[in-house]
């Protein structure tokens, strides 16, 4: 065998092996290895559509590989830092909502999400208060029966930028930080009322309590 028809079965055995990845990265890397050996083997052969058919998908499969390594650079970025509120607001527009108007009802069909500029707000169902600089209504346009979880309303006259379902997903999909601040969020704001349930029997026991107690110390 010369070397030659080695570099044949070479080739042969990366495309081979391309077949056995699971994951793109790994692939990536062995079809560029299959082209540069096919390229070679066809021109030191003399079999031209080999060698015109691998010149063609080399840089192809080099593009597709430096586009897995920059989405893959982006995801890393993306879960070490938070989204950058100024990033989304030419993505959302902006309106202003009087003192004492619902933002949002619960059990109605969620449409948006919201960036509270100024002003303040209550969830209503468990008593926070929302402040100037949150972010919220993500868990209905993202939950799978796409409602509301709670009522918002109004405390003061407040300034909040809405973005619509549709470009909310957009984003999502397009944009790795985007999403993981998302998840994040979700996360967060899901341990924060499963914490204000645990603790709301708490108080309600040392309520019902206390009029005995001081009947007792009376």
């Amino acid at each position: 065998m010369d070397w030659v028809e080695f570099l044949g079965y070479a080739a042969s055995a990366s495309v081979l092996l391309t077949f056995c990845m699971s994951t793109m990265l790994p692939l990536r890397v062995l079809a560029i290895s299959s082209n540069v050996l096919f390229a070679a083997y066809g021109a030191m052969a003399d079999i031209y559509p080999v060698l015109a058919l691998h010149v063609v998908l080399l840089p192809v499969n080099v593009f597709r590989l430096v586009q897995i390594l920059r989405v893959a650079r982006g995801v890393k970025a993306a879960n070490a830092s938070d989204v950058s509120i100024e990033s989304l607001l030419p993505y959302m527009s902006r309106r202003n909502v009087k003192a004492g108007e619902v933002l949002i009802t619960k059990g109605e069909r969620a449409d948006s999400m919201y960036y509270l500029f100024k002003g303040t707000m209550q969830i209503l169902e468990i008593g926070k208060i929302v402040e100037a600089g949150a972010l919220f209504g993500e868990i209905g346009i993202f939950g799978r029966e796409r409602r509301r979880t709670a009522t918002v309303v109004c405390i003061s006259d407040c300034e909040i930028y809405e973005m619509t379902e549709s470009k909310a997903k957009q984003l999502y999909y397009q944009d790795p930080a985007f999403g993981f601040a998302i998840i994040r969020l979700v996360i967060d704001r899901l341990l924060e009322q499963i914490t204000i349930l645990k603790t709301a029997p708490d108080a309600a026991s040392r309520d019902a309590r206390a009029p005995s107690e001081r009947q007792v110390s009376m």
